[in-house]
């Protein structure tokens, strides 16, 4: 993101909060001001939307130190320095937090670098922008994002940290890893008793200090004076040249999703699930249809075998070419002398002796003659037949005829007289 807010936190409720927005793209000042407290930091919520939040805290409640620590591993470093430091610091280790940098070109000597501050502490500056709802990506301090100038320090003075005190304070960066904040009556107190700041009354040997705003009672300093920089501004524009970050270990941020992302994924969530029904409907109609297909072809496979018993091994798809070979022996539609054929022009004459009800008929191929087994309540309903196929001219012979209690059966083959003239014109010619 182009844009950056900076927030300068205090180290209690009632200090003042000094906030900036300021643009990489443009390297200039969007906005800028001050809260009364902590409370306020709700006023800054809504400015935080599409922008990177990094805060500040001051270096009066951190401690730096640097020291030689026998071990290369980051894991049992870690587990000895607090002990190695319990002597100089005033609060129980298990009351405080360590935060480690990793300088790839450590200062001769030294191979750990560690910020010391107060868990009370840490916990109060991230449940005042957890109560802001402001999601900040770096905690850093702000001594370490002051210039780090070779062979010199540097300082600014901040506004008032408090009402009740009214003083600002005085940042200074000595070194990399090495720097002070001081209220104002306390900086007056070292500049008079260089001996306090520097270790020595030798003015010799005083580093020169770059000055970015003007500092009180400092007429006893070596200052170099340049153009004054609006404090946060300053911060902001040197402090990617430190990577330490006092949000590691138990207060490390957890990854979150942007909220663009979250929508995404709510979004993609919803399709997946709705085409994950959309394939179970489809599923669910595709295996219903296959059921409804194997039961109408094992119908189908049926009713062949019941009308062709002397088939064996039925196929769904050579049905249709069977079918079609049966038709072809029969005799379509347009064979005169084929079963079809015979059997439409026999119909008018069980029409005209409608008593009579056929109960078998086959038809012989190569003969051309239709073999029909009847049944009939009276022997003349079976010679009222034999004569409506005598007049629909077929050659009709009368098999025997046996009484059955109240029926009687009977038997008749028929053929065309014009296929029996075929069949001895045929031979003949053979």
């Amino acid at each position: 993101m182009a844009e950056t807010l900076y927030i300068r936190l205090g180290s209690q409720a009632e200090d003042e909060i000094s906030w900036l927005i300021f643009s990489a793209a443009e390297q200039e000042i969007i906005a800028s001001g001050v809260l009364a407290n902590a409370e306020q930091l709700t006023d800054l919520t809504e400015k935080t939307a599409q922008r990177v939040v990094k805060v500040f805290v001051p270096g009066c409640d951190v401690i730096l130190k640097q020291l030689v620590v026998p071990t290369k591993s980051p894991r049992a470093m870690h587990s000895a320095v607090p002990y190695m430091l319990e002597d100089e610091l005033a609060t129980d280790v298990e009351q405080l937090f360590f935060a480690y940098a990793n300088f790839d070109d450590a200062a001769a000597g030294n191979n750990c670098f560690v910020a010391v501050v107060a868990h009370a502490q840490m916990q109060f500056w991230l449940a005042c922008l957890s109560d802001a709802n402001i999601k900040a990506t770096t905690l850093q301090v702000d001594i370490l994002a002051m210039p780090l100038i070779s062979d010199q320090w540097s300082a600014i003075a901040v506004h008032a940290a408090s009402k009740s005190s009214g003083q600002s304070q005085i940042i200074v960066r000595q070194d990399k890893w090495q720097g002070f904040v001081l209220d104002a009556d306390a900086w007056q107190f070292v500049a008079q008793n260089q001996s306090v700041m520097f270790g020595s009354g030798d003015q010799n040997e005083q580093p020169i200090i770059t000055a970015y705003s003007a500092l009180p009672d400092s007429s006893q300093l070596t200052l170099q004076r340049v153009d004054e920089e609006l404090p946060l501004a300053l911060l902001a524009q040197h402090c990617h040249e430190s990577k330490f970050n006092l949000l590691q270990g138990q207060y490390k941020i957890k990854d979150q999703h942007s909220k663009a992302l979250t929508y995404w994924l709510w979004a993609a969530s919803i399709a997946a699930c709705a085409l994950l029904l959309n394939v179970g409907y489809k599923s669910a109609q595709l295996w219903q249809l296959t059921a409804q297909q194997a039961q109408v072809e094992a119908q189908i496979i049926a009713r062949y075998k019941k009308a062709f018993p002397q088939a064996k091994k039925v196929r769904l798809g050579t049905i249709k070419s069977q079918l079609n070979r049966k038709i072809t022996q029969l005799g379509g539609a347009n064979d005169s002398g084929g079963f079809l054929a015979m059997l439409a022009k026999v119909q008018p004459a069980f029409a005209k002796v409608p008593e009579l009800k056929p109960e078998s008929l086959k038809f012989d191929g190569k003969r051309q003659e239709l073999r029909l087994q009847a049944i009939a309540s009276d022997y003349q309903h079976f010679e009222r037949f034999k004569n409506a196929l005598n007049n629909a001219n077929f050659k009709v012979k009368q098999g025997a005829q046996n009484n059955q209690g109240e029926q009687i059966t009977g038997s008749y083959s028929i053929s065309s007289v014009d296929s029996r003239k075929d069949q001895k014109s045929s031979k003949g010619r053979s």
